[in-house]
């Protein structure tokens, strides 16, 4: 029964193709979001110059979708899935460079524009993968388990990063990143297979399918409120899952090196596996609803917590139960959009609808550190905190009243004439 289970949710390809890559990348951005706030302070830069490169990687996430959407549908699935990890595996090895020479921020900056763009074109071609092989009632067991093996890489990447940058130095955990993404997708190379469906042309060759996502595609219901979803949900949790906004805070506001966040966010990552499992499979066995509403509601509420640390000028103890808070929620929804998108994808052009599904859900992502650098310039962390327990809620509302259920149940298999007269 324990097998039969866990066949559910992993095979040999999709270990090797799926989770293993994304250990790596979960333990390369653990890792090298603990120490950007010590390398920036290093190099002479303060909370803004630090909030600027997690923003600008956000960037690189929220202007991939588009054109990596039309590469999928034009090119295919497997060439974007093997070249999204190995862009992020020389960008960080080109980090490694700048720090060694003394280099610039802008250096940093650019390089880690390019990650986000190579994180975005993995993720993307994942999804379009996951939703061209995968049936309504496993989608959300597949997608929630990439993110919860990410969080295995997740689990150590911080901790395992805060310790080496304090031993040895700064460049480490980026050396380390580089180095393990590109063993993790080696494998992919052996066992990923296209999967775009081609159809035949008139000389006989194939071609590929119609390309057409229209405008009528994208304002069927519900996938408007679907998008508006995704973006309210990605300013709340894009600077937990970037670490950007926290990270940033733990540093900032209440003076924490990279081998006590690192620290931290390894235990968080540990913790929240079980509830991101738990959640895929609730989604799958119940309905969608039954986790992003209640996390997104939850994710508000730590949010809160969070704008009152500040407020009340709390000692780093009451911090800490408000780091486990909002890490323990932003669990509960991982994976949970995509799910929602990969419901609603118009079967004709899966690639391009993901394509504009993740430009929406990395605008949210990209304006999480935006506005909460905005907002901690000219204000104060609780308006900061204030605004992502807003967006929370919000979207909360929008899934709760503007979208219905969309897991569709498959109806099972007809019984045979045998099984159905006894004694026949």
């Amino acid at each position: 029964m324990i097998r039969r289970f866990l066949s559910q949710w992993f095979d040999r390809t999709t270990l090797l193709s799926m989770h293993l890559p994304a250990i790596t990348i979960g333990f390369g951005l653990g890792a090298t979001a603990v120490v950007i706030p010590a390398m920036t302070k290093d190099l002479g830069e303060g909370v803004l110059a630090t909030m600027m490169v997690f923003i600008l990687q956000q960037l690189g996430t929220a202007i991939a979708p588009i054109p990596t959407g039309f590469l999928l549908d034009r090119i295919g699935r497997r060439k974007i899935l093997l070249a999204g990890p190995l862009l992020i595996a020389l960008s960080s090895l080109l980090i490694v460079r700048v720090i060694v020479i003394d280099g610039s921020i802008i250096e940093i900056m650019v390089y880690r524009f390019f990650a986000g763009i190579g994180e975005q074109m993995w993720m993307l071609s994942r999804l379009t993968v996951i939703a061209d092989t995968s049936g309504a009632q496993q989608r959300g067991k597949q997608i929630t388990s990439m993110f919860g093996v990410q969080q295995i890489g997740t689990l150590t990447g911080p901790i395992v990063g805060g310790a080496a940058s304090v031993a040895i130095g700064l460049w480490v955990p980026f050396a380390i990143h580089g180095v393990i993404v590109v063993l993790g997708v080696l494998p992919s190379f052996f066992v990923v297979k296209e999967t775009l469906q081609r159809t035949p042309a008139a000389n006989g060759a194939t071609a590929a399918p119609r390309q057409g996502l229209s405008r009528k595609d994208l304002l069927m219901p519900p996938i408007p409120f679907v998008f508006a979803a995704q973006f309210l949900a990605n300013v709340t949790r894009g600077g937990i899952f970037g670490g950007g906004v926290i990270v940033t805070y733990a540093s900032f506001g209440f003076g924490m090196n990279e081998l006590e966040i690192g620290t931290l966010r390894s235990f968080m990552a540990f913790a929240g596996i079980p509830i991101t499992f738990t959640a895929g499979y609730v989604m799958d066995r119940y309905g969608r609803k039954f986790t992003i509403v209640p996390g997104l509601m939850l994710s508000g509420l730590a949010m809160s917590f969070l704008a009152l640390t500040n407020y009340l000028d709390v000692d780093k103890a009451v911090f800490v139960v408000a780091f486990v808070a909002v890490h323990l929620a932003v669990s509960l929804i991982s994976g949970n959009m995509q799910t929602l998108g990969t419901d609603v994808a118009p079967a004709h052009a899966r690639g391009a609808f993901f394509g504009v599904s993740r430009l929406v859900a990395q605008t949210g992502s990209l304006s999480s550190p935006s506005s909460f650098a905005l907002l901690i310039t000219f204000s104060t962390f609780t308006v900061a905190f204030s605004l992502l327990a807003a967006t929370a809620f919000a979207a909360g509302l929008v899934v709760f009243f503007g979208i219905p259920e969309t897991l569709k149940k498959e109806a099972p298999a007809p019984a045979n004439s045998a099984a159905e007269k006894p004694g026949s």
